[in-house]
């Protein structure tokens, strides 16, 4: 294993990832996703204690009723609008990156055309306002499903506010204006022409598609079109593989697969729920769609549970934080705190095992199932539950449950090597920097 780190092939991916990590663009999205880590461990929060305390576990609320709206609404405005402050850290860290003068503006017309892009608005009934009717922003691509999306708002908006700087195009005022207001009134043309261009680019993607796609949705429909036809086995690990790619580039792969995986499964479940309602156990069929949970199986997507493990007796500071706040949401399979945090996104040595295990834990499941060792699931379960809680609920096996927890090993053997040479730079880099900071002290 020792070769394969020292070999070409590794030098030159490292090598990659640090020309990545200098990269001003990609340098900014990494300082966005390290600042919406507490936007994230709160709605985690708040989703874990929905979780628990509904029907499904203690029995505290119903799913829905007023006590659980009013616990999940944090997780509503930290996770449900995931890409907002994303948008708003990623421009500002951008624009300031460029060296451009007023930063928070740039945020500000970023977050802006974000939502000209994302946040249709629909009009909805509601007896308490004037008229019986309220507007409503649709948050449908304002979570993490719209981050993608948003990058590219982030990229366009900057640049063409940077363009203008550089061309002086700009509503120009005295110097004795305050420079709040001039920076204003210089942010005024260019977030206008950015509309302009975004308002046609909507528009034109709209009528093209006879009103049945926006840009967020169209974007979401050629990405899932070509993996609705891949319900085999090998379309499972094609589609798994493919998930877990989109996220090494900071793309929402689960989103993007759910939508065709969701429906396969709730057939499978209906189907073998009829089954064994006639022919009790032995009258189930596996179907692949039930190989799709490997992609998560151990702690969200990429089975990162192994990393927070790893993390909690870590050297790096940067590590040992993520993983002390990451351990328990991955236990429920949120790993958004450990995916933002370590990072593993536009990180080679981490997408590497990220990558690789899914298709690994597939084999083993499916082997799992040919074997009889585990029980197709019949019971539909969608709530957010531990490890191996909610394979138990939906198939009544005690085996489906242990299942889960046995596959951290073969997940942890992956990332073990993978984690430890990444460790090894954090290390390195931190004890850098602290020399750095005593030697400017002195």
């Amino acid at each position: 294993m020792e070769n394969l780190f020292n070999s070409p092939m590794m030098a030159k991916l490292q090598d990659f990832g640090q020309k990545l990590g200098s990269n001003k663009f990609l340098a900014a999205l990494q300082s966005a996703m390290m600042g919406v880590m507490a936007a994230i461990m709160v709605g985690a929060i708040s989703q874990i204690v929905c979780s628990v305390g509904s029907e499904q576990m203690l029995g505290l609320f119903k799913t829905g009723d007023a006590v659980y709206n009013l616990i999940y609404l944090p997780y509503q405005y930290t996770m449900n609008l995931l890409s907002l402050w994303v948008v708003a850290l990623f421009a500002y860290n951008y624009a300031k990156n460029l060296k451009m003068k007023s930063p928070i503006m740039n945020a500000v017309d970023a977050l802006i055309c974000f939502l000209i892009v994302a946040g249709g608005l629909t009009v909805v009934e509601n007896p308490a306002a004037l008229g019986g009717m309220s507007t409503a922003i649709m948050m449908d691509y304002l979570g993490a499903t719209g981050m993608f999306v948003g990058f590219i708002v982030v990229f366009f908006s900057v640049r063409l506010e940077k363009f203008c700087v550089d061309h002086n195009i700009r509503i120009k005022m005295p110097d004795v204006v305050p420079q709040f207001l001039q920076d204003s009134f210089s942010a005024i043309l260019p977030l206008f022409i950015s509309l302009v261009i975004i308002l046609g680019v909507s528009v034109a993607v709209s009528t093209t598609t006879g009103g049945q796609y926006t840009i967020p949705s169209g974007f979401m429909a050629l990405l899932s079109a070509p993996l609705s036809a891949l319900t085999s086995v090998p379309g499972m690990f094609l589609i798994g593989i493919f998930a877990t790619l989109l996220w090494c580039f900071g793309i929402h792969g689960t989103m993007i697969v759910v939508p065709i995986i969701m429906p396969l499964s709730i057939q499978a479940a209906v189907a073998n729920a009829t089954a064994y309602a006639a022919g009790g156990i032995d009258a189930l069929q596996f179907y692949p769609v039930a190989l799709f949970s490997a992609l998560a199986m151990v702690g969200g997507t990429g089975n990162t549970l192994p990393l927070a493990i790893f993390g909690l007796r870590s050297k790096s500071k940067q590590i040992s934080a993520v993983a002390k706040i990451s351990l328990i949401p991955g236990w429920f399979g949120i790993n958004e705190p450990l995916t933002f945090g370590m990072p593993i996104m536009y990180n080679p040595i981490l997408c590497i095992p990220y990558v690789l295990n899914v298709p690994v834990i597939m084999i083993l499941t499916w082997m799992g199932y040919k074997f009889g060792l585990l029980i197709p699931a019949f019971i539909p379960i969608s709530a957010l539950l531990p490890m191996g809680f909610g394979r138990y609920l939906g198939s009544l096996s005690w085996v489906n449950f242990i299942w889960d927890y046995i596959m951290i090993i073969p997940a942890a053997l992956i990332y073990l090597p993978f984690f430890k040479v990444y460790e090894k730079q954090l290390i390195k880099q931190e004890a850098e920097a602290e020399a750095l900071e005593a030697q400017e002290a002195v």
